[in-house]
């Protein structure tokens, strides 16, 4: 019996949905689509066309990686965010869409409050790049540091640059927060470590085993980035510069907190599309 392109899809759909996996056409869409390089409009339009075995192998692979809770774009090995296709790679958090919420408010201050056109923006932690390269992207004339303790992070953020046309414009930088830090910044941004220590082991497996484990762990509170950040943050920031932070859904208050003891002042605080609060901007006093 040939397998063609519907009924490769079928198996796939049906098969996580047998598994309780709660979008089983949309990531079977995803899977098919992505790895024979196929249109959506493909699918719908040529149905019928039949699948190599090989393809098909390849497929199948794919769904069992998948059935074991790996995240769908760990499997393709790349993430759409902010208009920009990064590369993942085991060292490198996944980009969420809800943290596309957080470059939105940055680029928007930039906009309204006179931030100089030529500036400089540091990304704490900066993974794949997310952050800092949907913003250099926005901002031509910027140029952004990404720095990560994570050396396989930061080959991966480099290389995300290269191919987006941003590589003479972007610097990685390996150190422990701000330890190996110089100069000063118009724009710090981040998506620290913010879940609590002991709720970590209760994650999804999707975000628990695949996702790196010091991009999740914020301590026993889920503070510990966030007060190293406040601290230390000032010496670098320029005058009248912008911190943004991404924060968990229930820390605005206590992040707050951290950062108006530094003498820092909340000028916006944004929710995400399912209405959480999620991003946070301070300037400094």
């Amino acid at each position: 019996m040939t397998t063609t392109r519907a009924s490769l899809l079928a198996e796939i759909r049906g098969r996580l949905a047998a598994a309780g996996f709660a979008e089983p056409a949309l990531e079977a869409r995803l899977l098919v689509s992505a790895l024979l390089e196929l249109t959506l409009t493909d699918l719908v339009v040529k149905p019928d066309v039949a699948v190599s075995a090989e393809d098909a192998e390849q497929l199948r692979a794919a769904l069992s990686r998948r059935l074991a809770h790996e995240p769908v774009h760990r499997i393709l090995g790349y993430r759409d965010f902010h208009g920009l296709r990064l590369a993942l790679s085991p060292e490198t958090l996944e980009p969420r869409p809800d943290t596309e919420v957080l470059v939105d408010a940055v680029l928007r201050h930039v906009k309204t409050a006179g931030v100089r056109p030529a500036g400089r923006l540091l990304d704490l932690g900066t993974g794949s790049g997310a952050i800092a390269l949907a913003l250099l992207n926005a901002l031509p004339e910027f140029h952004g540091t990404g720095l990560d303790i994570s050396a396989g992070a930061l080959e991966t953020a480099s290389r995300n640059a290269h191919v987006l046309g941003m590589g003479d414009r972007f610097k990685a930088l390996q150190s422990n927060w701000f330890d190996k830090v110089q100069g000063r910044f118009d724009i710090i941004v981040s998506n620290p470590p913010y879940i609590r220590s002991e709720v970590i082991g209760g994650l999804e497996p999707e975000v628990r085993d695949y996702d790196p484990l010091l991009a999740l762990d914020g301590g026993a509170d889920g503070l510990e980035a966030y007060r190293r950040i406040a601290c230390d943050s000032r010496d670098f920031l320029e005058d009248n510069g912008l911190l943004a932070l991404e924060i968990g859904y229930d820390q605005k208050q206590a992040v707050t907190k951290v950062f108006t003891a530094q003498d820092y002042t909340l000028i916006e605080s944004v929710s995400d599309y399912g209405g959480n609060d999620r991003a946070l901007l301070f300037r400094a006093e």
